[in-house]
């Protein structure tokens, strides 16, 4: 379980961080941009992955390995 949420966390950072750099730099690669229902939200969405990323790690951290 503690691998699965660290890969999501990851996820979840590279998609967020992703997103930023688009907005910034108009690159164009990640997922946010792709959604249609983010249109004008996608600052929001990019840092709400990014936290989402850091409290997955967080509960990969918290979890004993067995």
């Amino acid at each position: 379980m503690k691998q699965v949420l660290e890969i999501l966390g990851l996820l979840a950072l590279v998609q967020g961080v992703a997103g930023l750099v688009h907005e910034f730099t108009d690159w164009n690669w990640g997922l946010v941009q792709r959604l249609g229902f983010l249109d004008g939200y996608e600052v929001y969405a990019s840092v709400a992955l990014l936290v989402l990323g850091v409290a997955l790690f967080a509960a990969a951290g918290s979890r004993r390995s067995v």
